[in-house]
């Protein structure tokens, strides 16, 4: 048995160590943000036979290293002494925000600096600097998978109890093991060791024991590029004290949820906010003696990848408090002006005398910490205004702990009261009946498009170059794959100015010398190629046996027939009314565009699917569609969508170029200049 632990961590090292330096070459898809000042040193695949001393970061500046450990023990109340820096690597990184997304205004290119890995007695950090260590920025996602990965290690190195030569000789090389394979992973983010896709368990939790039940209202705020999507409705559900709840799928890293809680009588007790981690999170609220009295919720939540209702150990535990007045919720620094003997909860950590918090709640555009911000306004969701059980029905928690509840069917079934109300879902000309009504109802609520004025939609209209570029660059955050164009017939006054180039430099468009022809309207063929360009799917099957799935495959061209096969492996080819016919020259309409859009959102794994018979399912296909319920990782990535509502699919002028800020929606198809009203 302690042979077989001991081959399965080697195995573990070795595996890590020879792929995070051939993954590191693909940035694209591991670490896009960082341009490495060095080559990729060979030997550094043999990284698990070689001793953690070797990469002790000697070679980065004193004032560095000072940094990064002061800030590790400001966050921890560890002593510094019990710290050590296992590695140092320059880094040249891309921005001023060092390559982080979220931390404020990154305008600042190419930015020497250090990637730098502290190790302490159960907990990894990484943390990226600046070349003088004035900026020292932790890298969470780095940081919690680097500290899974010494737990899990740890966790079996203490199965082994014998005293024996060789049982000591493997704790040596297992230590060494996660050390050294922590420290290759959180250098190259190439390796994930999750176990579940981002969701989180909720529990509400009273110490004192004299408060029988709450109604925690949940809502979601979508990480969309470096902001987030205005807050969605989730439900309300009844809690006993110390019940859990799980909410799975339709969440990835970055969302932040939002939790309000009542009491029976619907008196409002509390408001917090925690941001989704890499896997499930663990969520605790713990309230007060006197909740009605003293609104005062602390907020403790860390991961969670085994689903046992306890913040796995080794990994980073946020730990926090709010407190409401009236309509009103600060996000406090410290719990110094808190009466903490009141939060302890047996099993949790002591009350620290600093709050931990992550970092886009401290250092971003969207910073929380020490703010005082109103928990309700006129815009909100309809079912976020009104008192629980009054528009929508309060869900029961179980007491048993089998409640588990899927978010994004929550955010469809609560799609028409679920939405900001300056968020149009139901558009007068998509009818009840209509083949891609879901498909644009979703969109819209995702913020993705829009409708025009009068309150229609328009889905049998054509769809312009520039019109799919709006949607296109509403609805991607991708890799850009080639340099900015300047297109003679597309100046930087027109409408979707910004949004052809953000979809040119995706890859989604092709294009015709130095024109763009903004207002030529899309052939279903040039929109299928845009998808199969942007996403770079190739077929994995045989094009020939997928093809036949179309009633006239004959039909496809040649240059284009394995692109087109391997949209349909991953069933983003729609056909309506005819789901065997391809019809690939025909112009496109606004609901075929959207139809195909949301599916290629499917195939990223961003959105959930919707079921049409419209569908087309690849014969014999080799790929496999994403599943939500398994358990791997590789689907939990990449879409994220601009600020800016350039068209959002309709032509819209509300939104000035260069300008990232929504300013409504509206059209360019009824002869009005654009940017007026």
């Amino acid at each position: 048995m302690n042979l077989l632990i001991f081959s399965k961590v080697i195995s573990i090292a070795s595996c890590v160590a020879v792929v995070s330096p051939m993954a590191s070459a693909l940035a694209a898809s591991t670490l896009p943000n960082a341009i490495e000042a060095k080559a990729t040193n060979p030997t550094e695949q043999l990284l698990a036979d070689r001793s953690v001393s070797d990469y002790a970061g000697n070679n980065a500046p004193e004032i560095v290293k000072t940094a990064v450990l002061q800030d590790i023990a400001q966050r921890t109340n560890l002593g510094i002494s019990t710290l050590r820096i296992v590695k140092a690597e320059k880094i040249t990184w891309p921005d001023g925000c060092l390559g982080l997304k979220g931390n404020g205004i990154c305008s600042k290119p190419l930015v020497p600096g250090w990637q730098v890995v502290v190790a302490g007695n159960r907990q990894m950090w990484v943390y990226r600097t600046d070349e003088a260590g004035t900026l020292a920025i932790l890298d969470e996602e780095s940081s919690q998978v680097a500290s899974a990965m010494m737990a899990r290690v740890q966790s079996l190195t203490q199965q082994s109890s014998s005293r024996t030569t060789m049982q000591r000789r493997t704790v040596t090389l297992q230590q060494r093991s996660t050390q050294t394979s922590a420290m290759s992973v959180a250098s190259r983010q190439s390796v994930a060791v999750k176990s579940k896709k981002p969701g989180f368990t909720l529990a509400i939790l009273q110490p004192s024991g004299n408060f029988s039940e709450v109604i925690s209202r949940i809502s979601v705020k979508t990480k969309r590029g470096k902001g987030y999507a205005k807050e969605r409705f989730l439900g309300d559900y009844k809690y006993k004290m110390k019940h859990k709840a799980k909410f799975v799928k339709g969440l990835k890293a970055g969302d932040r949820v939002v939790v309000r809680l009542y009491d029976l009588q619907n008196r409002f007790l509390g408001y917090s906010e925690f941001e989704c981690l890499s896997a499930n999170t663990m969520v605790n609220l713990i309230l007060s003696a006197n909740p009605t009295g003293y609104k005062v919720i602390r907020t403790v939540y860390g991961l969670d990848t085994d689903f046992d209702g306890r913040i796995d150990a080794g990994a980073t535990t946020y730990d926090y408090f709010t407190q409401v007045s009236g309509q009103r919720v600060s996000f406090l620094s410290s719990s110094r002006e808190v009466q903490v003997s009141q939060f302890q909860v047996q099993g949790l950590s002591a009350v620290a005398a600093s709050s931990v918090y992550p970092t886009s709640f401290t250092q971003s555009e969207f910073a929380l910490v020490r703010q005082s911000m109103s928990v309700t306004n006129s815009n909100l969701a309809e079912a976020l205004q009104a008192t629980p059980g009054s528009l929508v029905q309060v869900t029961e928690v179980n007491d048993d702990g089998s409640s588990t509840y899927d978010i994004s069917q929550l955010m469809m079934d609560y799609r028409e009261v679920g939405v900001a109300r300056n968020l149009k879902v139901k558009f007068s000309d998509v009818y009840s009946d209509h083949w891609a009504k879901d498909f644009i109802a979703e969109l819209a609520a995702l913020e993705i498009i829009e409708g025009f004025p009068d309150g229609s939609f328009r889905p049998d209209e054509q769809l312009t170059r520039a019109q799919f570029a709006a949607m296109i660059s509403q609805a991607f955050d991708r890799v850009k794959v080639r340099g900015a164009m300047s297109f003679k017939d597309v100046s930087t006054a027109f409408w979707a100015y910004n949004a052809i180039r953000e979809a040119y430099q995706m890859g989604f468009l092709r294009t015709y010398g130095s024109q763009f022809n903004p207002d030529q309207a899309l052939s279903r063929l040039e929109v299928l190629l845009g998808f199969a360009q942007g996403l770079n799917y190739s077929v994995t099957g045989s094009t020939e046996t997928i093809l036949a799935a179309y009633s006239d495959a004959a039909m496809i061209r040649t240059d284009v027939r394995s692109a087109i096969a391997a949209l349909t492996e991953r069933g983003i080819v729609v056909n309506y009314p005819h789901v065997q016919t391809l019809n690939a020259e025909k112009v496109a309409t606004r609901a075929e565009v959207c139809a195909l859009l949301y599916k290629a959102l499917v195939s990223t794994g961003e959105v959930t699917d919707i079921s049409s018979r419209y569908t087309v399912e690849g014969k014999d296909a080799e790929y496999k569609k994403i599943d939500d319920d398994d358990d791997d990782d590789d689907d939990d990535t990449k879409i994220r969508r601009r600020n800016c509502n350039q068209g959002i699919g309709n032509g819209a002028e509300g939104c000035d170029p260069g300008k990232s800020r929504p300013h409504g929606g509206s059209n360019d198809e009824g002869g009005r200049t654009p940017g007026r009203r």
